[in-house]
């Protein structure tokens, strides 16, 4: 799939174009971010003073949100362009780690929308001769542990596997990795606080990152997450199934 078959497919599900994700909740999360709310933070440092306007012109600018900004309420924006153009600079960088035979970390906060995708990812990385970075089990923080499934990290409670924005986990998946003597990733491929951590901790790391998810494209903006490609983060795992081809594709690994 060519990248303008591969625009249209993601705006006609719904990944890009008018995502399901309303304008009001983008424009809360903005604020939120700013004022260092635990769920919008995503272990995001900032390295210079953020205003409100700063936030709202680069999530136009890198995510392509609606720049009105009297549009307050209802039907918001994700540029299929921009998001195309992210997951170029995010195959690149991926497929660079693959063929250098790195250590990768993959994590999802996302798990019933992104563990497939990056499950995919994990798989091909494994078999193009990188490796994939097991982290042990069984650390409690909370209510919660680490586990990993298909080689990709997620946070565990109750049974389930949640959705979270929290940094906490990939702290204590990174302190798991020291406390057992192993070195550090050499490259993350995650997204929410995942990823923000990871990036913040002064790790590589790429991600991707909903229309409300401010804090990963700030964080790409000061230098830190490589690539934050915009997309809506929870449709039905199948319909990424194309986005997943058109990465390994450009990134030169194997089919999954």
């Amino acid at each position: 799939m060519n990248p303008t078959e591969l625009a249209e497919y993601l705006d006609s599900v719904r990944i890009t174009g008018d995502v399901a994700t309303p304008r009001q909740d983008n424009l809360k999360h903005m604020h939120l971010f700013l004022e260092g709310n635990e769920h919008l933070e995503f272990g995001v440092t900032r390295t210079r003073a953020w205003t409100y306007d700063d936030v709202f012109d680069l999530m136009h600018d890198r995510v392509g949100i609606n720049p009105d900004r009297e549009h307050t309420r209802g039907q918001d924006t994700i540029d299929a362009g921009k998001c195309i153009a992210a997951l170029d600079r995010f195959a690149d960088v991926l497929g660079a780690s693959v063929r250098r035979g790195e250590r990768i970390l993959f994590a999802t906060g996302h798990p019933a929308g992104l563990l497939p995708v990056h499950a995919a990812l994990a798989r091909s990385a494994a078999a193009a001769g990188a490796i994939v970075v097991a982290v042990r089990g069984g650390r409690v923080f909370g209510e919660g542990d680490i586990r990993q499934i298909f080689g990709v990290l997620v946070w565990h409670q109750h049974g389930g596997l949640m959705h979270t924005h929290f940094p906490a986990p990939m702290r204590l998946a990174l302190e798991t990795l020291a406390d057992d003597g192993l070195a550090p990733p050499e490259l993350v491929v995650a997204d929410h606080g995942w990823a923000g951590q990871a990036a913040s901790s002064g790790l590589p790391a790429i991600g991707f990152a909903d229309c409300n998810d401010p804090g990963l494209f700030v964080s790409e903006a000061q230098g830190q997450l490589e690539v934050a490609v915009p997309l809506d983060d929870n449709v039905v795992p199948g319909l990424y199934a194309p986005l997943i081809d058109y990465v390994l594709t450009r990134a030169g690994m194997p089919p999954v």
